[in-house]
């Protein structure tokens, strides 16, 4: 069985460290644990792995987030993954700092990354794990915020919650979703 694994965020060295790539850092904390090198490839950079018998495939987008949906259905067909073995990695705002949501299908709040995969893949029926950063801006502030850096202590706790949220796209493979919702949902 073959998994995909998409970490949202945007291409560039002005992007890293931002709060809006977190689905980067992810999939990085993956490839790093599985030592999976990152190849350069069409539409994104792909590093794949196997884990319990399965074979997870990453992929960081090159398409900047609000095109993020061309990357996914290529990488699907190309892969010749399904929907329901999909798992898109996304920060989240609406969320506190460090909380996970494992979650099979749900709205794109907002989420321009999230709308337009489900534009492009026909609806938003795939799993998605959020991951809060929080909402400490001023109103009408929110992109400078999302593309702002981490504060040195989210820095600090950054590590700890890579790994968990590494976890529980490990799980959603390895148990499945519902498993792992139930393991990795506070």
């Amino acid at each position: 069985m073959k998994y995909l694994i998409v970490g949202l965020g945007n291409i560039g060295a002005k992007y890293e460290n931002t709060r809006h790539n977190i689905g980067f850092e992810v999939v990085d904390t993956l490839a790093r644990e599985f030592e999976a090198e990152w190849k350069t490839e069409t539409l994104g950079d792909v590093a794949s792995f196997r884990h319990r018998g399965r074979t997870f495939v990453l992929l960081k987008p090159s398409t900047y987030m609000n095109r993020s949906g061309k990357a996914v259905r290529y990488w699907m067909q190309k892969e010749k993954v399904d929907k329901n073995r999909l798992l898109v990695v996304v920060d989240d705002f609406n969320l506190p700092f460090g909380k996970l949501r494992l979650r099979g299908k749900g709205s794109d709040g907002g989420h321009n990354g999230l709308k337009d995969i489900d534009q492009v893949t026909g609806g938003n029926n795939y799993a998605r794990l959020r991951l809060g950063i929080g909402n400490e801006f001023n109103k009408g502030r929110q992109v400078d915020y999302v593309l702002g850096e981490w504060s040195v202590e989210e820095a600090d706790q950054l590590p700890e919650i890579l790994e968990k949220a590494a976890g529980a796209a490990k799980a959603f493979g390895a148990i499945g979703l519902q498993n792992a919702m139930n393991q990795f949902n506070s």
